[in-house]
C-alpha cells in the first residue's frame, strides 16, 4: 500500500465528526463551500486537498496547520514521523548531478512528455503507474518518469540519449536547452 494514502487513511480514521467539521470550515477558502458540502468524510476532505495540491506526499505543511488547529499534536507527531521515515527510506530520492537535465526537461516539456518517455523506450505500464501515483501533477508525472527512466537504465542513461529523443520528439529548443 502506498505509504502517504495510508497516512491519509490513518489520519481520518481517529477523527471525530466534530474535528471533520472544523476541517472544512478551516478548508472553506482554499475548497470553496459548495465543493465542501458533499463531503461526509476526512478521507473524501484529504483527497479534495490532495487533488487540489494543498498538500502533497513532499509538502504536508498544510496538513500540518490543518491538524494544529484542531490542537491534535498526536496527529502532526504522526505526519512528522511519515516525513521522517520517508527520507530514511528513500535516501537516493535526492536529485544528483545527472538529474540537472530533468529539471530543464520539466520546465520546458508539457503535456507531450510521454511522447518523449515513449522515444526513450520507457515501459508505458511504468509511465502509467507513475500517472496513478500523481494524477494531476504533469511536472511530477514528467520528473518522476526520468528518475525512473535513469534507474531503469542504469549507467546506460546517458544526456545524450534524452537530447536524441528531444530532437527527435521536435523539442529542439528543450534540447538546446539541455545541451548547455
Amino acid at each position: 500500500m502506498d505509504p502517504f494514502l495510508a497516512l491519509q487513511l490513518s489520519i481520518s480514521q481517529r477523527l471525530s465528526d466534530g474535528e471533520l467539521h472544523q476541517l472544512k470550515f478551516l478548508c472553506q477558502v482554499e475548497i470553496g463551500k459548495r465543493k465542501l458540502e458533499s463531503v461526509q468524510s476526512a478521507l473524501e476532505l484529504f483527497s479534495i486537498c490532495v487533488e487540489q495540491q494543498l498538500f502533497t506526499e513532499y509538502d504536508l505543511t498544510f496538513l500540518e496547520y490543518l491538524l494544529e488547529s484542531i490542537k491534535r499534536k498526536d496527529l502532526i507527531s504522526q505526519v512528522k514521523q511519515f516525513h521522517e521515515e520517508r527520507e530514511v527510506t528513500n535516501p537516493d530520492d535526492e536529485p544528483d548531478e545527472r538529474e540537472k537535465p530533468f529539471e530543464v526537461i520539466c520546465e520546458n516539456v508539457g503535456r507531450d512528455w510521454r511522447w518523449l518517455m515513449r522515444e526513450l523506450q520507457f515501459p508505458e505500464v511504468r509511465m502509467e503507474r507513475i500517472v496513478a501515483a500523481h494524477p494531476l501533477n504533469l511536472r511530477e508525472q514528467l520528473f518522476q518518469s526520468l528518475r525512473e527512466w535513469q534507474k531503469w537504465k542504469g549507467k546506460d542513461a546517458k544526456v545524450t540519449d534524452l537530447i536524441r529523443a528531444l530532437r527527435c520528439c521536435n523539442m529542439n529548443l528543450v534540447a538546446d536547452l539541455v545541451e548547455r
